[in-house]
């Protein structure tokens, strides 16, 4: 299986390697190649190139502005590349440039601003899309969880059962690859939680792939087989979750998964820790000695603010007795080796 980035950086050579990887690995269902987008003037997507193997889940992260949606509109067929191409199972995607009525039939884009029509009921909606039997269909609504909203109207829906809606009515109209942008932005916790398992439960019972736009490391690193990190239009680091989290190339990965500490020097570079692999211990086994400055809640832990050595430590605790101004002893979980 072909899980690896080879970045395109305008070079031959590059461009060999990412071809000679992916024949000798098998062709990948989806292969994204040195594609560019300039908006406005502005270079927003930079040579980009991956691949995605059939069943596999990558989600793609970076700040706002970094070019994740673009992508995901490029790869359905919905903006135009000025360079590079798209193939999906072994075909080019074509641009709006290219097609009459943009889009590519067995790729499904779910976007942050979807509409459904108002005053409709929601069977009416669905009944329009479909192309699969009675028990077909049947089957995404349950994974969908809209059974009980067949009869209603779609003004009569929140926001998260219209996203719902509009989920099942792309799945019923048979893709291969689902795009999710952003699927758990500006919903409850309630409605945030039904979405997450309706994906969990695409994946696994209706054997679709999917690609993900996300701003919440926790929903990415808990579903993904991949992680694509962008900034400024480019691939600035792709891996599996456990060393996208564990190993991140630079501060600005790292960040977008959470708190991490840079801990004293070696060779002019700085120990990279994550709250968790620093532990309270005894004053005899430490290696740090600090004061608590402030705790933040998070309901089953807490994270503390601990100050050693004129340096602001974040630090996993459990210890509900733990307060501000707490002399505490602290040592390192294991041996960690990663440095920025």
């Amino acid at each position: 299986m072909l899980v690896c980035l080879y970045p395109l950086y305008g070079s031959k050579t590059h461009k060999l390697v990412f071809l000679i990887h992916t024949v000798f690995s098998g062709m990948a269902f989806l292969i994204v190649s040195g594609i560019s987008k300039y908006e406005n003037g502005h270079l927003t997507i930079d040579n980009v190139s991956f691949t995605q193997n059939q069943f596999q889940n990558i989600a793609i992260a970076g700040e706002t502005g970094s070019g994740k949606t673009t992508i995901l509109k490029m790869i359905a067929g919905l903006v135009q590349p000025d360079a590079g191409e798209i193939r999906f199972e072994e075909k080019r995607v074509k641009g709006p440039y290219e097609k009459l009525l943009p889009g590519h039939q067995d790729i499904a884009y779910l976007s942050q601003h979807f509409e459904l029509r108002n005053n409709y009921f929601v069977h009416e909606i669905l009944d329009y899309a479909n192309r699969l039997s009675p028990q077909e269909a049947g089957n995404i609504f349950a994974v969908c969880r809209i059974g009980q909203l067949l009869s209603r109207r779609t003004d009569q829906l929140s926001g998260g059962e219209r996203q719902r809606i509009a989920l099942a009515k792309l799945l019923i109209e048979s893709p291969k690859l689902l795009l999710l942008d952003e699927p758990f932005s500006n919903l409850d916790i309630i409605h945030r939680n039904i979405i997450k398992q309706v994906i969990k439960d695409i994946g696994e019972n209706l054997k679709l792939s999917c690609i993900m736009v996300s701003h919440d490391a926790e929903d990415m690193l808990a579903w993904a087989d991949t992680i694509i990190i962008m900034k400024d239009g480019k691939i600035i680091q792709q891996n599996v979750p456990a060393e996208i989290y564990h190993h991140p190339v630079n501060e600005y990965c790292a960040a977008l998964f959470g708190e991490f500490n840079l801990v004293g020097r070696e060779n002019d570079k700085k120990l990279f820790l994550r709250p968790e692999d620093i532990l309270l211990t005894t004053e005899e086994k430490s290696m740090f000695k600090g004061v608590v400055k402030d705790i933040q809640f998070h309901g089953s832990y807490s994270i503390a603010d601990i100050e050693s050595d004129k340096q602001l430590l974040k630090v996993f605790v459990q210890d509900k007795k733990i307060k501000p101004g707490d002399v505490v002893y602290l040592a390192l979980r294991g041996s960690p080796n990663w440095y920025f």
